[in-house]
């Protein structure tokens, strides 16, 4: 079995790598979100600034049997590393994955990382390979959090009569963007993260501009924020992916302000974002964890239903 990277420059490897990367996630996870070939494009061709991506294949003569990414944050966390090893079902257990594991590690160590970070999806009741595989490279659960999908349409939730709500697509308007800036700095802060030990990402205006255009490419980005009418304060915002030309969202984040909270505005600002997608647009994806119980009541109360339990696991190396 031969290790060597993804030849970022040939659309034929670019495209096989994602196939198998898809093919492999998907075997034993009927619900999964995964990148969307456009989004992958955007990421292997015109690499971010914030983070280095480094994506190994694993080949046994001319056929692609799994595939890994590693993704080396550059501002904060910089003795983090996160990995994703697939390989396809039909070559799973003859040491493929152990292999590519083995290549991230050495990548990894030699870019002064001390531990490596994952997510691994499993069904609710039948579960899958991944926790088995976590385990078997000595990573440990540090949280976990629970992958609900919505049905749509929903029946829109009343906003509090005492804000009105502010709607843009793509890039946040100027006059909105330090409040946007104050929320979203709020949102990294005050993510729920169990035992995982990270630095919050601390957005600036450069950094916001930067992630907005990028994502412009692939999505439709909706942002759905309350502002209260008696003195023009932002109390919370709702970020909502759509991924251009698919039938599902992915709902993002999700903040009320803590001086807004007791207004039920999380599930207003929810459904304003989803009142006016096209018809073609068929299911919601969130994540959310069980301990954030305000958040998780909000979901399951506009129909959210659990679908994956979601562990994010980490190794020291």
């Amino acid at each position: 079995m031969d290790i060597r990277e993804l030849d970022a420059q040939d659309p034929a490897a670019r495209r096989a790598w994602f196939e198998v990367m898809e093919t492999s996630a998907r075997a034993n996870r009927p619900h999964a979100l995964l990148e969307g070939f456009t989004a992958f494009e955007v990421s292997v061709t015109e690499p971010g600034e914030h983070a280095h991506r480094v994506r190994l294949e694993a080949r046994d003569g001319d056929d692609l049997a799994g595939v890994a990414e590693l993704e080396l944050p550059l501002t904060e966390n910089l003795d983090v590393a996160w990995a994703e090893v697939n390989v396809l079902p039909e070559r799973r257990r003859r040491g493929t994955g152990r292999l590519l594991w083995e290549a991230v590690v050495d990548r990894a160590r030699a870019a002064g990382r001390t531990r490596i970070g994952g997510e691994v999806s499993v069904a609710p009741v039948d579960g899958g390979p991944g926790l088995e595989f976590a385990d078997a490279v000595g990573a440990v659960e540090k949280h976990r959090e629970d992958h609900l999908l919505l049905d749509l349409p929903v029946t829109a939730a009343p906003a509090d009569p005492a804000y009105d709500v502010v709607t843009w697509r793509g890039r946040c308007p100027d006059e909105h963007r330090p409040a946007y800036l104050a929320m979203r700095n709020q949102m990294n802060a005050d993510v729920p993260l169990g035992e995982l030990d990270l630095e919050p990402v601390v957005l600036d205006d450069a950094r916001l501009a930067s992630s907005e255009e990028r994502l412009m490419r692939s999505y439709d980005v909706r942002v759905a924020a309350a502002r209260r009418r008696s003195d023009g304060e932002f109390g919370g915002y709702s970020l909502l992916f759509v991924p251009h030309g698919e039938a599902y969202g992915w709902q993002d984040d999700t903040l009320v302000m803590p001086d807004h909270r007791g207004h039920r505005l999380g599930a207003a600002l929810k459904t304003v974002n989803y009142a006016d997608l096209t018809g073609d647009v068929r299911v919601v994806h969130t994540w959310t964890a069980p301990s954030n119980a305000a958040m998780h009541h909000t979901n399951t109360a506009l129909g959210f239903r659990v679908v994956e339990h979601m562990h994010e696991m980490e190794a020291a190396i």
